[in-house]
């Protein structure tokens, strides 16, 4: 229940571009697209691609917008809630499995703290999260389906009835339930890694101390009491048959996912990962260090959570003597170092805490590996969603200190533990409900987001943008401001605030910095086509045009460049040209409602009226709900002549946009002409009660009343 408060939010950030804007996720685009189109919806082959693979999730978002009705987040966020909540019980069996022998009551604590964490919120509460979950899901499925494969191999402990066939069933599931976590999202390849430790650890009680012995010893002693070479081979046989396959599917699935890249990696720039693009590599090393650190202190004390870690957020360590954050890994890789050292090289037999405490370093470490840059690049500095699998592996590492605590201590300090650990759960229970409401929308979220990372460029652009949508200028203007100080090659940032400077006509340092902007990123088309919007109201309309062939030619289906171009053309009255290209702009976006409306607008002025109608019910058939086009629509009729018709469709756009002056206006004038002069003075009377300024209304208003007058008096 700690993220039931989510589930009334929006789409917030990542949501916007993985679920709003991918067309993948409608159920009116080929389903087959999600196959070949990475998680934001770009196809795979594509430059421009995250090369994020993972179709299955995406599927399940095509089933919430199918069984949603459309984009309705509430059954999004529903969804996710449930899915941690299953993924919770599950850690159930699986903990039990991890902690060696059965212990309910240690898996139900862990497993509490596992649903309770808030780590997890970003997972949980960020719709976009559900990739973590479905892929968490799978693997423990998986995982548990190995131990199933274990427990019915021929030499495994405790098993008196060995039954081969059954084992390699479970294997074999073990390796589908494998694929299908990865496909999820990737990083749910590394059950593999945590299937083999749990093998030679936890199963099998190897240790290299053991391997290392001439003649092994085990619980195997009274099965046979002098180990020949053959008995030896017929213990290690079913562990090296597994861990074949293991290694088998590994390489299998690494292959075909590369492959569906396109054999290409992802490109990231310097900004998303700063550590990894640093050329000295003692740099490298000792950020990369503070940052694993740093994410095992997130899980140890969730209170510095962030939406987004990137740009500015972690300076790099450049020398471990002038920064004290070099030191601060130290203890991390310590403690870890040691309780390896000792599980590799304690002798005679590891302890079975040696053993619980060795696989739940396991779970918590090798899941966290694809995101530690050892063997690839990836595009985030921290991602607190990618701990959502590894927490459970420190949730055993907590639960097993606990253990250990009880068994120092007298029984009322017992149970003193006890509470002690129920209060720890209500707290973090608490800090999970709270980060999860910040989830709600966008404006708590980022926000939220500028207290933890002050130094990130990226948070302070999402504070603008966001305040920009609700109307907040002068903090937007801040905020954008503050980005480009923070990172002074935002070209984004540079683009937006441009925007906003033009709309309040200070064009000179709008055209400053999105030539910056368009200097910075050659191939910025959204950043050449503002720059055209921009030398157009300052009617340097040659420049103009060139700055939106540009933004075509680096982005030739640009709905929005077109229609900016079509309306360069009609300001120098070049209607043919502004007729074509507002068709480009509608043939590429038939629900482009600017561009429909420009072009109806245009050809009534220019006499053009019936085919001002006839594009004018096109245009209905992609956008029924317009107002604008009804408005038009409803222009044109009357214009023809036809004003029973013309009537029909100002009134749609009434309805549709009530409080609109210049509509109900319009229905005046087609009252006025139509002589339902009453109508006319009470549909004028609307307007200005509207729009007091609307001067064309006051002077419509006083030849109405002056014809209902002489009618009056006549």
């Amino acid at each position: 229940m700690t993220y039931a408060n989510s589930l009334d939010g929006n789409f917030v950030f990542d949501d916007s571009e993985a679920i709003v804007k991918n067309k993948d996720v409608r159920t009116e685009t080929p389903v087959w697209n999600v196959f070949t189109n990475d998680f934001w919806g770009t196809p795979l082959t594509s430059n421009n691609s995250h090369k994020s693979y993972r179709p299955l999730t995406v599927l399940t978002f095509r089933w919430n917008y199918m069984m949603s009705g459309g984009l309705k987040p509430f059954g999004f966020r529903l969804v996710n809630v449930l899915l941690h909540a299953f993924v919770s019980v599950l850690m159930l069996p699986v903990l039990e499995r991890l902690f060696l022998t059965p212990s309910p009551r240690a898996s139900l604590l862990a497993a509490l703290l596992f649903a309770v964490h808030p780590i997890h919120a970003e997972a949980v509460a960020g719709i976009v999260g559900r990739a973590d979950l479905l892929c968490a899901l799978f693997f423990m499925l998986s995982f548990l389906a190995y131990c199933k494969a274990v427990d019915r191999s021929s030499f495994t402990i405790g098993q008196s009835l060995p039954d081969p066939p059954m084992s390699n069933l479970w294997l074999f599931i073990s390796i589908i339930l494998c694929s299908i976590s990865m496909f999820c999202k990737e990083q749910g390849i590394t059950v593999i890694g945590l299937c083999s430790i749990y093998d030679v650890i936890g199963a099998s009680q190897l240790d290299l101390a053991t391997v290392l012995e001439k003649n092994l010893k085990g619980k195997y002693g009274t099965l046979y009491p002098k180990r020949t070479p053959q008995m030896r081979l017929q213990r290690w046989h079913p562990i090296l048959v597994r861990h074949l396959l293991l290694l088998i599917t590994g390489i299998t699935l690494l292959l075909l996912r590369w492959k569906v890249m396109a054999s290409t990696p992802p490109v990231f720039h310097s900004v998303d990962n700063p550590a990894s693009f640093a050329e000295n590599f003692s740099t490298k090393v000792l950020t990369h260090g503070y940052i694993w650190a740093l994410n095992g202190w997130l899980l140890l004390c969730p209170e510095w959570l962030c939406f987004d870690w990137s740009m500015g957020s972690i300076p790099l360590i450049t020398s471990p003597s002038s920064d004290p954050r070099a030191l601060l890994a130290l203890p991390f890789f310590g403690f870890i170092f040691i309780v390896l050292g000792s599980q590799a090289f304690l002798h005679p037999q590891p302890s079975h805490s040696n053993r619980v405490l060795a696989m739940g370093l396991a779970l918590l470490s090798v899941p966290f590996l694809p995101a530690t840059n050892l063997f690839f690049r990836v595009g985030f500095v921290i991602a607190e969603r990618v701990l959502y699998i590894p927490s459970a592996g420190y949730c055993i590492i907590v639960v097993l200190g606990l253990v250990h605590l009880s068994n120092k201590v007298t029984p009322s300090q017992k149970s003193l533990l006890v509470v002690m650990y129920m209060c720890l759960l209500m707290v973090l229970g608490i800090r999970s409900v709270i980060r999860s409401g910040q989830w709600r929308n966008e404006e708590s979220l980022f926000i939220s987001g500028l207290r933890v990372c002050p130094l990130n460029a990226k948070v302070h652009y999402n504070v603008a943008r966001n305040a920009a949508d609700r109307g907040d200028r002068s903090m937007a203007l801040y905020h954008y401001r503050e980005a480009i100080r923070l990172h002074p090659d935002y070209d984004q940032a540079m683009n937006n605030l441009a925007n906003l400077l033009k709309d309040s006509g200070a064009l000179i340092e709008a055209e400053s910095l999105l030539r910056r902007a368009v200097t910075l990123r050659h191939d910025f088309a959204a950043g050449w086509m503002n720059l055209g919007v921009v030398l157009a109201a300052q009617k340097r309309h040659l420049e103009s045009e060139q700055s939106y062939m540009t933004a075509l030619k680096h982005r030739r289906n640009y709905a929005d460049c077109y229609y900016n171009l079509g309306n360069l053309y009609v300001d120098q009255h070049r209607y043919e040209l502004a007729y074509g290209a507002w068709r480009n702009a509608t043939g590429l976006r038939p629900t482009h409602s600017g561009a429909w409306s420009n072009m109806i607008a245009m050809l009534d002025s220019i006499g053009k009226i019936s085919r001002a109608e006839e594009v004018a019910r096109e245009a209905l058939q992609y956008l029924p709900e317009d107002p604008a086009i009804h408005f038009h629509l409803g222009n044109a009729l009357g214009k023809r002549g036809h004003y029973a018709n013309a009537e029909l469709h100002f009134m749609r756009a009434i309805n549709l946009k009530p409080t609109h002056a210049p509509y109900h206006f319009n229905l005046g004038v087609l009252y006025h002409h139509w002589k339902k002069y009453e109508k006319a003075e009470t549909t004028y009377l609307k307007a200005l009660d509207l729009d007091p300024n609307l001067l064309s209304a006051h002077k419509s208003l006083d030849m109405v009343r002056k014809k209902l007058n002489e009618i009056a008096s006549g």
